[in-house]
């Protein structure tokens, strides 16, 4: 497997991937891969890349895209979506996919990154559950953060506008 950043040609292979990979996912909103597409669109996929098996095809896929906390545009990001082939998933790609993202956001001097997610997987790559950085403006233990350099900030974090498209 490698991991590379997307290329303007896999948009397909990773609306694929991503529809395939949250079909089943009871937490899906079956948006997913239009977010995506959206986020790309806007212009606002801060880091986007795909791993590729050995004979290149793409198996998997990490979006990050800025957020905002209480209006400010430090340099805070989200993310997410990640996906990985059903038949790939629990092989690590997915896990690869988020370190290689967050050491690129960390080369970019990113204050640091949120998730919504669960957390025992996330817990593992460093994100925290923290009262005072909220979603929605409620503190819940889904909301997590991993601060990248500087203090942990406080307030609501927004998402881009890409992730409010509808079913």
């Amino acid at each position: 497997m490698q991991i590379r950043d997307e290329r303007v040609e896999d948009g397909v292979a990773i609306s694929r991937i991503t529809t395939a990979a949250f079909a089943m996912a009871p937490h899906s909103s079956g948006t997913e891969s239009r977010i995506i597409e959206a986020l790309r669109q806007a212009g606002a996929l801060t880091v986007s890349l795909v791993a590729t098996s050995d004979e290149g095809s793409i198996v998997g896929h990490v979006a990050f895209s800025p957020v905002r906390i209480d209006q400010d545009t430090a340099h805070w990001y989200g993310l997410g979506p990640v996906s990985v082939a059903p038949q790939m998933q629990r092989q690590g790609i997915g896990r690869s996919l988020i370190r290689e993202g967050l050491a690129r956001l960390a080369a970019r001097d990113a204050d640091g990154c949120v998730v919504f997610g669960d957390p025992a997987y996330y817990g593992r790559f460093g994100f925290v559950s923290d009262p005072l950085l909220t979603y929605g403006g409620e503190p819940s233990m889904y909301f997590q953060r991993l601060v990248l350099r500087g203090e942990p900030p406080k307030g609501n974090v927004s998402y881009h506008t890409a992730f409010s498209v509808r079913a």
